[in-house]
């Protein structure tokens, strides 16, 4: 791996190790991928897109992915206190709990963090198989992001299932900028989205996401696949400035943060 941006200063310390390509230590990774110090509630999202702007292809993101972009997803893991995804990403992506990783144990720890990031789970209609190990069995137990107007048996449901349920909208339909006060309430304040691309044009338009961690796969899908981000349309295209951009064989690794 490579840092192209950016432009390392060559009389720097470790500057030559910086600049040659070689595969970085997940110590290395979790300090380029640091949150933001002081910024309090910071929400980040994860996403991979291949040269043709596909999000996913034949419904998955992993065919666009690689080894490297698994462990900067695992290192992005590694640092949050929650990751926030839809109900669909859950279903297409065979979603189980977040593991606590020897390798970031102390860091975690030093942060005041527990040892692995809650999942929440954005849904309006609450069509979850509650039965799956992410409800069932997670090492630190997830949360349903929810509407005040979702189906009251299936709240009723989860809720008798033992997974608690945030109400985060008027409606059934989250309300993507309570849903960042909520877990921030709870002192969830270092967020992290995986998507699925309409939720995080949900949290895109409502002006709640402050950074994107943007892959770039070096491939080609063609086809009808979503972009990234797809839902309602923002009024004013919203800046982003490039923060690091790493490569290794031919993937991006980009970082912008919101201006």
């Amino acid at each position: 791996m490579r840092r192209l941006f950016p432009v390392t200063d060559m009389t720097a310390p470790n500057a030559q190790v910086n600049a040659v390509d070689r595969e970085w230590s997940l110590d290395e990774l979790a300090d380029a991928y640091g949150y933001p110090e002081g910024a309090g509630t910071w929400l980040r999202a994860n996403m991979v897109s291949s040269l043709d702007g596909a999000g996913q292809h034949e419904g998955r993101s992993q065919p666009l992915s690689s080894d490297t972009d698994m462990r900067i997803f695992g290192t992005l893991r590694g640092l949050a206190d929650v990751v926030v995804v839809g109900a669909e990403t859950v279903r297409q992506e065979g979603y189980r709990p977040a593991r606590a990783r020897e390798a970031f144990a102390a860091r975690r720890a030093a942060a005041g963090q527990g040892p692995a990031p809650v999942i929440a789970v954005v849904t309006a209609s609450l069509g979850l198989d509650l039965t799956l190990p992410l409800f069932a069995a997670p090492l630190v137990p997830t949360l349903i992001l929810t509407g005040a107007g979702a189906p009251a048996e299936r709240i009723a449901a989860a809720r008798d299932a033992g997974v608690e349920v945030l109400l985060a909208g008027e409606g059934a339909a989250v309300d993507p900028a309570r849903a960042v006060a909520l877990l921030a309430e709870r002192g969830l304040r270092r967020q992290l989205t995986e998507g699925g691309p309409r939720l995080l044009g949900q949290f895109a338009a409502a002006g709640v996401l402050d950074e994107l961690c943007l892959t770039v796969s070096p491939t080609m899908t063609a086809g009808d696949a979503q972009r990234i981000a797809h839902g309602p349309s923002i009024a004013l295209p919203t800046r982003f400035g490039l923060a690091s951009l790493l490569e290794q064989d031919g993937f991006l690794f980009s970082r912008y943060r919101r201006i």
